[in-house]
């Protein structure tokens, strides 16, 4: 398949709500997803997670590369939220050089499918709850800046690293 353009911050696309797929279509879309990743982590030396919406595809698809485990999420839904929260930086793909402080649950349940149509549920809890809110996030059309907790919780890449990468 092939690395894919990665939408920016602007793009209208980047606000659709992505439509569910019948997972045995779904390969060629992990398979972009996951060179679009590799790729994104050779030029900026980070990425855990990807979801179709970046490449410009309006489908519920996710490609995550976490520990050494990776994980091909297909129609996923959170089910459920965790009682607590905590407070961090966070990034993304479609703006690279800018950090939101949000808010984010501890812990979820998400429901997906696999490509050969299982239906599996997942238990995450702290960055993994974190990175799974953040993409499915995406494929409902919702953006971590729109998640920052107050008007001064947008820095540059370069502003955090000189003011708060102690944190």
């Amino acid at each position: 398949m092939a690395v894919r353009h990665i939408l920016q911050l602007g793009d209208p696309l980047l606000r659709a709500v992505s439509k569910s797929i019948p997972p045995e279509d779904a390969g060629a879309t992990i398979q972009d997803l996951e060179e679009t990743l590799a790729e994104f982590r050779r030029t900026y030396g980070f990425g855990r997670a990807i979801s179709a919406i970046q490449i410009g595809l309006a489908v519920r698809v996710i490609f995550m590369q976490v520990g050494g485990l990776r994980y091909e999420l297909i129609n996923p839904e959170i089910t459920w939220f965790g009682p607590d929260s905590f407070t961090l930086w966070d990034d993304c793909f479609s703006f690279p050089n800018l950090l939101v402080r949000l808010e984010r649950r501890r812990a979820v349940r998400l429901r997906y499918q696999t490509m050969a149509g299982a239906e599996c549920e997942l238990e995450a809890f702290g960055a993994l709850s974190e990175l799974i809110q953040h993409e499915v996030d995406h494929l409902d059309g919702v953006l971590a800046v729109d998640r920052a907790q107050n008007r001064d919780s947008l820095c540059t890449r370069e502003e955090w690293l000189r003011r708060y990468h102690s944190e």
